[in-house]
């Protein structure tokens, strides 16, 4: 078997986590490829992919998927990056424009509407321009880089993540490391896939000021600090006990909710390793 084919996300937030795959060693491992969250998924589903940054709701439609421990991108608190963007208060839109590159967030926000708001607007699927967007709808889901580049003040703006905090008080999930069981069989035996990922992610955290000097003029009117601030401050990345309870119980509200099929047991890579071989 060649290298594993690695589908990450390409915006701000997943910069520490591919930290050792673009600046160190990692990277002659693996064949990586950039793409929005929900190609992600996609790449896992149809085998373009063995591992992928999938969102969090991927794992309830996408078979055979395994989790490697430890590493995630979550929100303890205000996100930043995940915004219902709208001209109308939350309780009177009627219509939302969905970013279509998103799979988790627009689960979130339909959990969020239909239990906590009372809402059942009308939804569409769009391209992450917020113009577009609003132009004929009441509000549009945006996330990632051009989230965070909209100017709040023009509009009612609602952070998922602080919405679901404030509902249930657990951090939420938006997006882990998952491993397709097949490439498992068939990786080679001294590859520690979990290790290599947890120390690409610590290894990126010791590297947030080089990497807001990377970033920072790429964002439109977000400076070098800004985004230190958020890759410290918004962005969790580690998938601890606290994270799986927020990560299972949105997956119970997801799917009593109508939003997503039940999702299958959570399954990690160090439990299945030796078994799977």
């Amino acid at each position: 078997m060649g290298r594993l084919r690695i589908s990450a996300i390409s915006y701000l937030n997943t910069a520490p986590l591919m930290w050792d795959f673009e600046h160190g060693s990692a990277g002659s491992e693996f064949e990586i490829s950039y793409t929005i969250p929900s190609a992600c998924a996609q790449a896992l589903r149809d085998g373009t992919a063995q591992i992928g940054i999938i969102p969090a709701a991927a794992y309830a439609t996408v078979p055979d998927l395994v989790i490697l421990p430890g590493v995630s991108i979550a929100s303890r608190g205000p996100v930043r990056s995940i915004l219902l963007i709208s001209k109308l208060p939350i309780e009177e839109i009627r219509s939302v424009a969905l970013d279509r590159s998103s799979m988790t967030s627009v689960a979130l926000l339909k959990v969020i509407l239909a239990k906590w708001v009372g809402r059942e607007p009308v939804f569409s699927s769009l391209g992450p321009d917020l113009h577009e967007m609003l132009r004929d709808h009441d509000a549009g889901l945006l996330i990632g880089d051009p989230a965070l580049e909209v100017d709040r003040s023009r509009y009612h703006c609602y952070d998922l993540a602080e919405e679901w905090i404030r509902h249930t008080g657990k951090p939420f999930v938006f997006a882990f490391w998952a491993v397709g069981k097949a490439a498992l069989r068939n990786a080679p035996a001294n590859l520690d896939l979990a290790a290599i990922f947890q120390k690409s992610r610590d290894h990126g955290l010791g590297k947030i000021d080089d990497i807001a000097r990377i970033w920072g003029p790429r964002l439109v009117g977000l400076s070098q600090a800004d985004v230190k601030k958020y890759l410290a401050e918004n962005i969790y990345y580690y998938l601890d006990w606290e994270c799986l309870d927020g990560l299972r119980l949105f997956y119970r509200y997801a799917t009593a909710c109508g939003v997503l099929p039940p999702a299958p047991a959570l399954e990690f890579y160090e439990a299945l390793k030796p078994a799977i071989r």
